[in-house]
């Protein structure tokens, strides 16, 4: 088992920015793909970006690319989603997820509210 518990979110401005974090306990995590999705009011989750267990490989979604970074440490067992140039549309609740592969997610955490004002 591994239990993900997410931190930082909160209201921002557009243009602004946040840092979201993921601490992840329980089985080894260096061993985990990480991920960030995301749902917003009335949708269905989505993939927002992925990082490798050894951090070489990242995936985004295109509408994300170039304004968010996802990086990890793997001596702490955290994950982060540096958020920059926040738009409103990307207003949602932020999911934290641990899986063996980037299409095989086993854990979820409870997620953290990202609200950005226009």
């Amino acid at each position: 088992q591994v239990q993900l518990v997410e931190s930082g979110g909160g209201l921002v401005q557009a243009g602004g920015s946040l840092r979201l974090s993921c601490a992840a306990s329980g089985r080894t995590f260096s061993s985990d793909a990480m991920g960030w999705f995301r749902q917003a009011p009335g949708k269905e989750r989505s993939f927002v970006a992925a990082i490798s267990w050894g951090g070489s490989i990242t995936n985004y979604a295109d509408s994300v690319k170039g304004r968010f970074t996802i990086s990890r440490e793997n001596a702490k067992g955290s994950v982060y989603l540096q958020m920059n140039s926040l738009k409103p549309e990307d207003t949602a609740v932020y999911y934290c997820a641990a899986g063996r592969t980037f299409s095989d997610w086993n854990f979820w955490g409870r997620g953290t509210q990202v609200t950005v004002s226009s």
